[in-house]
């Protein structure tokens, strides 16, 4: 099914917080544990509720949550640290940088048909995606020029539960990509990129999200989209 209206809440943050936005569209807090206790000290319950989705939580704190979180002085060095983090790692030197020279550099594609990231993006199964995501992970540590290119699943993996009678149950959600760290790519007048792909039953269109996995930038294609069949 295709979801007949998105909606993008993005966070009314007041100037201290703003970084946290930033932080948020990278999937680098992940894997950084200092930045995952940032996220979990900004609201608790909200942080479980909302499934470790730090774009989520954000969008759904209240203002006077984000005023009182403003003021405080503990979560502001904290992020002041996790941010000094950030920046660190996205502009120092890498193994790759020290090791590979500019005669030699290589740009590198890697197609998967999923990659898990983390729990608050369920476009993964099991273990070809986890594999798949700690490559690209792996790749951004070491500095590597890869970049990842995969397939959007506006469903995902369902998720089990057990019902009043004791059997196991399956429910299926839609992804709201909109409230997960992605972002459609644009054209050069500021439209939803396309591309189009020959199949036996006719064209196929899709338009293209990216996550920014560290340094790595991964490429997802979305047909769920009016232009097909």
């Amino acid at each position: 099914m295709r979801p007949v209206k998105s909606f993008e809440v993005k966070a009314s943050l007041p100037e201290p917080l703003e970084p946290l936005r930033e932080i948020a569209h990278n999937i680098w807090w992940y894997w950084n544990i200092d930045a995952v206790k940032l996220f979990y000290r900004l609201d608790p319950v909200l942080w479980e509720e909302k499934n470790h989705n730090a774009i989520s939580l954000l969008g759904s704190l209240s203002q006077s949550r984000l005023e009182e979180l403003a003021a405080d002085e503990g979560v502001l060095n904290h992020l002041a640290r996790v941010k000094a983090q950030f920046d660190a790692y996205m502009n120092g030197p890498t193994w790759y940088s020290r090791n590979i020279s500019k005669e030699q550099e290589r740009q590198i594609a890697y197609f998967s048909l999923e990659f898990g990231l983390a729990e608050s993006i369920p476009i993964y199964s099991g273990g070809l995606g986890v594999l798949a995501g700690d490559h690209l992970k792996s790749a951004s540590d070491l500095g590597i020029p890869l970049t990842g290119v995969g397939l959007l699943y506006q469903e995902g993996y369902f998720r089990q539960y057990f019902n009043n009678d004791g059997w196991q149950q399956q429910l299926y959600t839609n992804n709201d990509f909109f409230n997960m760290p992605l972002s459609l790519v644009k054209d050069k007048n500021g439209e939803d990129l396309r591309i189009e792909m020959d199949f036996p039953g006719g064209p196929l269109n899709a338009r293209i999200w990216r996550i920014q996995v560290g340094r790595v930038p991964l490429f997802l294609l979305d047909t769920n989209i009016d232009e097909n069949n």
